[in-house]
């Protein structure tokens, strides 16, 4: 019987394809230069303001940069951070995990201990830690964003893995003698990639905010590069006179993230049909 359609995947699903479009073409499509200056264009409110213009649609900055723009250009960069620091952290802990579920006894019991003392050091500490000895850069973003979030992979793989070394075709593929990095390629990845693709998928939207708060702190992505957080962090100064400079990147990071989201509870549902909408 073929399901209904769901509207709201099928709206989270226009979004997030608008925002990777954005995020690869914005170079391109931008109508203006992001991180171009325009002194004489400070604080141009959008064109649905009487004192607004066509040529800047939702307004200009306090350094005159066209707010759409740079929309576009912070898109790109939270993409890149995403797709760069979920893949990294999640090759790390999907291997700990598959090592950890696999071999078991005080490898296991090493690699989770580890796995804990991480969780328990809050993002924002290590991030302000690491960001001040390394200093602040796009590469060190993806870097401690990478490392502060793999455990969720070890942890997801790791007891999948433990479950299933216990089945008969595991067991088998031990007795006939083969390798264990070819058991986990043939064997135990094809059987957690389903988990594995709906805890990416969540977790992208984490990384943009994680992403973003960073940058609003001055830690993350520095100017001139345009960033949805640095943006947010610029634009607070005005808010009482120029809402549009923080309420458009804040709207930004609220959408997207929140159709991501509800894309990956949608395939968690879709994977399950036992689980919780």
């Amino acid at each position: 019987m073929r399901r209904p359609v769901d509207l709201q995947f099928t709206f989270a699903a226009l979004v997030i394809a608008l925002f990777v479009v954005a995020g690869a073409l914005g170079g391109v499509l931008a109508p203006h230069d992001p991180t171009h200056q325009d002194l004489a264009q400070t604080l141009k409110p959008p064109a649905w303001h009487a004192e607004g213009s066509l040529t800047h649609l939702l307004g200009t900055s306090a350094l005159g940069q066209d707010v759409l723009s740079g929309l576009m250009a912070g898109a790109r960069v939270s993409l890149l951070v995403a797709l760069c620091a979920v893949g990294l952290s999640g090759l790390f802990g999907v291997l700990v995990g598959l090592v950890a579920g696999y071999l078991g006894g005080w490898i296991d019991t090493l690699l989770m201990r580890l796995a804990d003392i991480q969780v328990s050091i809050p993002f924002i500490l290590l991030a302000i830690a690491l960001i001040g000895a390394l200093g602040p850069s796009l590469a060190n973003v993806i870097f401690v964003i990478a490392i502060t979030n793999w455990v969720a992979y070890a942890k997801l793989v790791r007891t999948e893995t433990a479950r299933l070394r216990q089945r008969d075709f595991v067991r088998f593929a031990q007795v006939s003698g083969t390798p264990w990095p070819a058991i986990f390629a043939r064997h135990l990845l094809p059987n957690v990639m389903n988990s594995i693709v709906v805890l990416v998928t969540l977790d992208i939207g984490k990384v943009i905010v994680f992403e973003s708060a960073l940058s609003f702190l001055g830690l993350g992505v520095q100017p001139p590069t345009p960033s949805w957080g640095t943006m947010l962090a610029d634009g607070r100064k005005y808010i009482n006179i120029a809402y549009w400079t923080s309420l458009f990147p804040g709207i930004a990071i609220f959408i997207v993230v929140l159709c991501v989201n509800y894309a990956g509870n949608w395939l968690r549902v879709r994977s399950d049909p036992k689980a919780g909408p």
